[in-house]
């Protein structure tokens, strides 16, 4: 079974990452993500994800974003998470800057198992105890490490 714990390993958890802007960040992850999937092409993950921007903004809000993509190269669901330096403009429903992104790549056939994901993506970023978690963690493993945790304490609510 796909589970986000399975999908985000350590070396997808990015600490202290320079955003800029969010295009440059966009190509910044693509281009990190085609490195470690050879299968992906970091233009394709790129044209994806800023096209998925265009019909709206994943941010949001509480300094969160999700952006995600489906591609014809991606195998299997891949994620990334990215802790900012400083947060960005990420054109967010509430109008707040972006520190905390985590990117999704779903295969292009994507199903309910894929939206289901985000869902918990997104249920998982929208507590305030978790962000802040995020922000305080020292270390990209301190950071990984809370990821984690907060996953399987979603899964474990979800599934009581």
């Amino acid at each position: 079974m796909i589970t986000l714990e399975t999908i985000l390993p350590p070396e997808r958890t990015l600490y202290g990452v320079t955003g800029g802007s969010k295009k440059r960040l966009l190509e910044f992850f693509s281009t990190f993500i085609a490195q470690n999937t050879p299968s992906l092409d970091s233009q394709e993950v790129f044209s994806r994800l800023i096209g998925r921007e265009r019909l709206g903004s994943t941010g949001i809000g509480n300094g969160v974003a999700i952006p995600h993509a489906r591609s014809p190269h991606c195998k299997t669901p891949l994620a990334g998470f990215m802790r900012l330096e400083d947060a960005i403009d990420f054109d967010a429903i509430d109008g707040e800057p972006v520190d905390l992104v985590f990117v999704l790549l779903v295969p292009e056939e994507a199903d309910d198992a894929h939206l289901s994901l985000l869902a918990e993506v997104a249920g998982i970023m929208n507590q305030g105890s978790v962000r802040q978690k995020l922000r305080q963690a020292g270390s990209q493993h301190a950071l990984h490490d809370t990821l984690i945790d907060a996953i399987r304490h979603h899964q474990d609510s979800e599934d009581g």
